[in-house]
């Protein structure tokens, strides 16, 4: 764990077409704060870089002011990666602790996750540290309505960015952010024009950063606690969006079997793992003192990691599923199924 904690973060930043994808990205770029930061895009015109140039390395490569490092996507994806660690390592480009791969705006994010997971060399240097998904204000819930890209973008996000909010409707910005709340429930949602978060903050902390691991599994949970208090004992939330997406948590009372959660993570995802969008949960896995956090992005899942606490006084599990298609009531008897069978003593109960 510890190793892979140490491995090199690597931040999606995705959207839709003319989200404003390419304005926040000429802002992460900007900041002297991420210069030990490079970046894969697709083309140097398309982000308009001119003004933050500060030397070519080569055809494909440009050094920026900040000191970011940002490359030009030549072909494969995993071999863009490979090819700049390589240079990295033989000290030909500057040495980066971060990579940020922006994303075409039909791109469906999963397909990087999982480059970034199987590949047999990339996945040995490099980790997932977040995803990034820009939202138009003025347009997002028409993309989102219409075009299944925009909704895979906002499902499988970390943080969503809302864009444009100068110069649209109030009452559609407030419609626009229900309807990301319901889709993604875990999903930190700012307003890009008005909260101006700090670069670095946008493409730092997750569950694998010692600093806001803790902090970033307390924002899982936050919405999951306040649609507790108005649920019934033991229910769990489901929230609907178009297209067959819902959103829900699943909570366990006692302790988890790691072998047996497994076994049944493992199988949810081999027979469903394209409609399983995201998964994160906080488990509470028997003869384990403190909680065991997951996450992954349809059929891939991440290592565990561990916090050194609870977060608060509950002690149950609690896993937050966004999904298409599939009944959350399957999924929790399947779950409960499997627990029982792992439990002796609650099978004779």
């Amino acid at each position: 764990m510890d190793r892979y904690r140490n491995f090199i973060p690597v931040n999606v930043v995705t959207g839709f077409l003319g989200s404003g994808k390419t304005t926040l990205l000429q802002r992460l770029l900007a900041s002297p704060r991420l210069a030990s930061t490079a970046v894969l895009i697709n083309e140097f015109g398309e982000v308009g870089l001119d003004h933050l140039l500060l030397r070519h390395i080569d055809a494909q490569t440009v050094l920026l002011k900040s000191g970011c490092l940002c490359c030009t996507i030549r072909g494969d994806l995993s071999e863009a990666i490979r090819d700049l660690h390589d240079r990295r390592e033989r000290g030909e480009v500057p040495r980066f602790d971060r990579l940020a791969i922006e994303t075409t705006g039909l791109a469906d994010p999963a397909p990087i996750v999982f480059t970034l997971m199987a590949e047999p060399v990339v996945r040995h240097h490099f980790r997932l540290g977040n995803i990034l998904a820009t939202v138009d204000a003025v347009n997002g819930r028409a993309h989102l309505a219409r075009n299944p890209e925009s909704v895979k973008q906002v499902a499988v996000a970390d943080r969503i960015i809302i864009t444009k909010t100068d110069i649209a409707d109030a009452a559609e910005v407030a419609a626009l952010r229900a309807t990301l709340h319901r889709l993604n429930p875990t999903a930190q949602v700012i307003d890009g024009a008005r909260d101006r978060a700090a670069a670095d903050d946008l493409l730092t902390g997750d569950v694998y950063d010692p600093k806001t691991k803790a902090a970033e599994v307390s924002r899982w949970l936050a919405h999951e606690a306040d649609e507790a208090e108005s649920q019934p004992a033991h229910a769990h939330d489901v929230s609907r969006h178009a297209r067959d997406i819902r959103s829900f948590c699943v909570t366990v009372d006692r302790p988890l079997d790691w072998t047996a959660f497994g076994i049944w993570l493992t199988m949810l995802l081999h027979a469903h793992g394209p409609d399983v969008l995201r998964v994160k949960g906080l488990l509470n896995v028997a003869g384990v003192p403190a909680p065991v956090v997951i996450h992954g992005v349809q059929h891939v899942i991440h290592p565990p990691a561990h916090l050194d606490a609870w977060p608060d006084a509950d002690r149950r599990s609690r896993i937050v599923f966004i999904v298409r298609g599939l009944e959350p009531a399957a999924i929790e008897r399947s779950l409960a199924a499997f627990n029982r069978l792992a439990n002796p003593a609650r099978r004779a109960a």
